[in-house]
């Protein structure tokens, strides 16, 4: 029995073991992966143990990745659209055993990783070797980003603020940016990710942790009101990237008559949110989740624009040390986006 080495929860550390390589089916295609993002949901999962596995609050040890980028070695006899060699980017979604990573029966942040019933624009997309391997594996936060700004339905001439510096955050000001959109704003209170915002493309940044949200707005985008005529500055679209309720609140004490607010990060609860302040504005409130649509859309763009992209990854560590890898994505302020990498086959 040939085996891979595959990453599994743990109490907040990963399980590295030997499991059994898969064989693809008539079918399916087996990708060895070469680089694979942490994501926040993978470390949320470390953090619980794995997936809830009853009613009696037991966990289930899961395999994790779910942001792969690699290369085709092997093709099922009935596979037609993919080849061995192609380089590819997978939809993590798009297989039937499951969410790849998120508690499926596969995991990307594994050796090789079975892409079941392979067809190119459902569960794969191939991509040039022209991109290293960790820049595709942005792929999928890439899309992410990408629906969120979709549904903020920015044009050119409106005045936009990301709060958020990572990964998403940065993905969406790219998009906006590419979109056309002339003026983007990124706000965060780490200095270093502010520097980062600029070099992808932002406008203006504001450290909100030094400076003031209202005046910094009002200074950028002009001043405008509520609908009680209450002045507020002129930003069109607020994009929530960071999650923390003081972001929510912030948001809603800025917000114009009808301003919209895109939530794409995951929220933390909080009972302090002021719900008559957004009836003041008549707040558009917008809730982004996943990619319905993105996955793909994304790629020949994540391509054309890779050295961009490129400057979200903060740090490349070898599957060797996956462990530190996952520390780093887990500390707080520790790293911006941690891809692991994979050796190349001999």
């Amino acid at each position: 029995m040939a085996t891979m080495k595959s990453v599994l929860t743990a109490k907040d550390k990963v399980d590295v073991q030997d499991v059994e390589r898969p064989v693809p089916g008539a079918k399916d295609a087996l990708v060895r992966i070469r680089a694979c993002g942490i994501c926040g949901t993978d470390t949320f999962f470390l953090h619980l143990g794995g997936m809830p596995a009853g009613a009696d609050g037991s966990m289930r040890a899961i395999p994790l990745g779910h942001e792969p980028a690699g290369e085709i070695v092997e093709v099922g006899a009935e596979v037609t659209d993919v080849a061995v060699g192609d380089r590819v980017v997978v939809n993590p979604q798009g297989v039937p055993s499951g969410i790849i990573g998120c508690g499926g029966a596969h995991g990307a942040m594994s050796e090789y990783l079975l892409i079941e019933g392979v067809e190119t624009g459902k569960n794969v997309a191939v991509f040039p070797g022209t991109v290293p391997f960790e820049v595709a594996s942005l792929n999928e936060p890439m899309a992410v980003a990408r629906h969120c700004v979709n549904r903020s339905e920015a044009q050119p001439a409106d005045t936009v603020v990301v709060f958020g510096a990572g990964p998403i955050g940065l993905g969406a000001t790219i998009w906006l940016k590419l979109r056309g959109v002339e003026h983007v704003v990124v706000a965060d209170v780490i200095p270093e990710r502010l520097e980062t915002a600029l070099a992808v493309g932002a406008d203006a940044v504001i450290n909100s942790a030094t400076e003031d949200i209202t005046e910094r707005l009002t200074a950028l985008h002009g001043q405008a009101g509520n609908a009680l005529g209450q002045p507020r500055p002129g930003t069109d679209i607020y994009i929530d990237a960071a999650g923390a309720p003081a972001v929510f609140q912030a948001v809603v004490d800025n917000a114009k008559w009808h301003a919209k607010l895109v939530m794409v990060a995951v929220q933390k609860k909080s009972d302090a949110i002021d719900l008559g302040g957004m009836l003041r504005s008549e707040l558009t409130l917008i809730a982004s989740q996943g990619y319905p649509t993105e996955i793909f859309e994304v790629t020949p763009e994540l391509v054309e624009h890779h050295e961009r992209f490129a400057r979200l990854i903060s740090h490349r560590v070898p599957f060797t040390d996956v462990a530190h890898a996952f520390e780093l994505a887990r500390t707080p302020g520790a790293a911006e986006k941690v891809v692991v990498t994979f050796d190349a086959p001999a």
